[in-house]
């Protein structure tokens, strides 16, 4: 028995070497706490920050920020702050959508710095191994550098050295005031500057360069899109079987991430009957009853930008009489609103648009009386649509007065939601 042991043990030797030396590799690839093109070719290509987005295009987004901003002024721009949910249970980290467009940094801690003679200074927060062994690697000052291509980088300690100076040079001072931290704002200099009336929000000029996507971005936000559509179809065919509003919310989340979102753009609104009115519904703890429909407006972000989606269905059943009137005429809404969306029509005009519609469809099957503005928005208090993009309502500051141009991506979402308390025909609140 040992003898054949033994030979066994010399026949698989050769094999068994033959694995270790095809396998073995010197090669360190470094973790900066984000996917690069080496340690997730499978998501990037070479030149690349974020899938399909090139580092050419965030220096772009940079140029072109620094032509919008006036002469000799200064840009601050945090990273979002991780939220708690408990002493020591971060809720999941998104980034805010600013920091990212101009850097591609994904991680929250960095202040990045944008002015003419600087160009792109990032200070980056520095891990201590302590926090390397219980969150991971994180993108410092050569990944600055080297990833991000900024133009300087500096530790986030050295922030409090070198921001003052910049900032007594800067003859205005611009800073995203939805992510500002204390780390700058309580510097002497910021509330110097501040006080004077020197510093001012940065959004105004962030949101007119996110207003209009490039082909890549765009091309994002049509699988975000190709995304949560498939998720839905697989949601309904589901909802037959599994009725229940939070399994409805799961189900799509599943779907969602199985093909590649990283998130959902917002907590799924999943309403079954008079839930269904509610227009953020977020408990999704209910069981859809025989009859009723079920409402989900939903969305997913891959790498960055979202998609935003409702659809209204009977799990249980088919439409009623009552029920289909009312989905063929937002449907019909739907259709016409889309033909609008064009180069020279703003977003203000397909809404009005909408409106007469819902208006006189309403009337027409006897839901609506009278020509008030109140009973109407009773029935329907949501725009037609809003700009989409990095955020679920992208580029807030950008007017719905603004004329649409070729790469703004709006949402076209008519409904109509019945509250309780509404004074209509008794058809449509019979069980």
């Amino acid at each position: 028995m040992q003898i054949l042991v033994r030979k066994l043990l010399q026949r698989a030797t050769p094999f068994k070497q033959g694995i270790v030396r095809r396998t073995y590799s010197t090669n360190k690839v470094h973790d900066i706490g984000q996917p690069t093109p080496a340690t997730h070719p499978q998501l990037l290509k070479e030149g690349e920050i974020t899938p399909g987005i090139t580092t050419e295009e965030y220096i772009s987004r940079r140029k072109r920020l620094l032509e919008l901003l006036p002469e000799n002024s200064l840009a601050v721009i945090a990273a979002a702050p991780i939220k708690m949910m408990t002493d020591v249970v971060p809720y999941t980290f998104r980034q805010d959508a600013d920091y990212l467009y101009i850097t591609g940094c994904q991680q929250p801690g960095g202040v990045a710095v944008l002015g003419h003679e600087c160009s792109l200074c990032m200070f980056m927060p520095e891990a201590t191994r302590h926090d390397v062994i219980w969150q991971g690697e994180v993108a410092g000052v050569d990944a600055a550098l080297e990833t991000f291509k900024a133009e300087k980088a500096h530790p986030l300690s050295k922030l409090r050295d070198i921001l003052p100076g910049m900032i007594r040079g800067s003859s205005k001072l611009f800073h995203n005031m939805q992510t500002a931290t204390p780390i700058y704002t309580e510097l002497d200099d910021f509330q110097r500057a501040a006080l004077t009336g020197k510093v001012k929000d940065l959004s105004n000029f962030t949101h007119e360069l996110r207003w209009i996507k490039s082909p890549a971005e765009l091309k994002l936000m049509k699988e975000a899109a190709s995304i949560v559509c498939q998720g839905l179809l697989q949601t309904m065919l589901h909802s037959k079987m599994y009725p229940h509003e939070g399994m409805l919310a799961a189900k799509i989340e599943y779907e969602s991430k199985m093909r590649g979102a990283q998130r959902m753009a917002f907590n799924p609104v999943v309403g079954g009957g008079s839930n269904g009115s509610v227009i953020h519904y977020s408990r999704n703890d209910q069981k859809i009853k025989n009859g009723d429909l079920v409402l989900m407006d939903v969305g997913c972000e891959l790498h960055g930008y979202v998609s935003d989606l409702t659809r209204t269905w009977p799990p249980c059943g088919s439409f009623s009489s009552v029920h289909e009137e009312l989905y063929n005429l937002v449907l019909e809404t739907n259709k016409e609103s889309i033909k609008l969306c064009r180069p020279g029509v703003n977003l203000r005009q397909i809404h009005n648009y909408s409106v007469e519609m819902l208006c006189k469809g309403f009337k027409e099957i006897g839901i609506l009386k009278g020509s008030g503005s109140n009973s109407y928005h009773q029935l329907n208090p949501t725009s037609i649509g809003h700009y989409l993009g990095m955020d679920v309502h992208d580029s807030s500051n950008i007017s719905y007065d603004r004329l649409l141009k070729p790469g703004v991506v709006i949402t076209i979402e008519p409904g109509v939601y019945i509250p309780s308390i509404f004074d209509g025909p008794d058809r449509y609140f019979s069980p």
